[in-house]
């Protein structure tokens, strides 16, 4: 058996696990609060195909990938200006930890009162959680390049956007991934907790509303497609996050 079959047999006994361990709290708990794997299943191929369930992905997936641009844009932007301009990150870093470490939830409220609702509330709560992770995470990587690589730049007379493409990105880029794949976590989460909260349209709406109905089939198919898309697009970015650290 060669490398990569050996590669397979961890995820593969990690789901067999997970579906084994559901099967069994399926036996204990029954059909009152849960749904077997094969139910879920069935539900699952046959919600896909119900007229309402495409128009709640596709808000969800705007929603999401739209704060997901915020939250990479912004805190690649600020993570690089504080991370060169060393004096100014010494000063604001610790606001933004001290904002990461406060509850979003209680943000929400406020969210609602300036942007109302609608997609636009649930954008800047996805983008508010995963825009500071990849802000501190940029801050340290470029923190951490070796001076004499800036110092190559400053003695090539670089300007800073050609310094921060040509030598701090390259060189700060598997820390950056990092953080950039924490916040795709983070920003999926905010958008939708933001959808369970107030909206009208939405998987998290589509969740929120089946628990509110007692609907356990909706609630557990929701439920296995969210994290289905969470640990396929996550196993992918860790799979390139090692790979840049290795190459590294």
């Amino acid at each position: 058996m060669n490398q990569r079959d050996y590669g397979w047999r961890g995820p593969a006994l990690l789901v067999f696990g997970l579906l084994a361990g559901w099967q069994v709290l399926y036996w204990i708990i029954g059909d009152i609060a849960l749904r077997s794997p094969l139910q879920t299943f069935k539900f699952t191929a046959h919600l896909v195909t119900t007229p309402t369930f495409w128009p709640n992905l596709q808000a969800s997936l705007i929603a999401f990938s739209v704060a997901l641009l915020i939250a990479v844009v912004s805190g690649l932007t600020i993570g690089f200006v504080l991370g060169f301009k060393r004096m100014a990150g010494e000063v604001f870093e610790p606001m933004l930890v001290a904002i990461y470490s406060i509850p979003k939830v209680t943000l929400y409220p406020i969210l609602l009162l300036v942007f109302g609702l609608g997609i636009s509330a649930k954008i800047a709560f996805g983008a508010i959680h995963g825009f500071i992770p990849i802000a501190l995470f940029t801050l340290t990587a470029v923190r951490n390049v070796r001076p004499i690589y800036v110092k190559t730049g400053q003695v090539l007379k670089l300007d800073t956007p050609t310094m921060v493409w040509k030598i701090l990105f390259p060189a700060a880029l598997p820390e950056i991934f990092s953080g950039l794949r924490i916040g795709f976590s983070l920003t999926l989460i905010g958008t939708i907790l933001a959808e369970m909260f107030a909206s009208q349209r939405g998987l998290g709406y589509m969740l929120m509303n089946a628990i509110g109905l007692h609907n356990i089939d909706v609630i557990m198919s929701v439920t296995l497609l969210l994290t289905i898309f969470a640990t396929a697009v996550g196993g992918v970015l860790l799979m390139i996050d090692k790979k840049l650290h290795k190459r590294a």
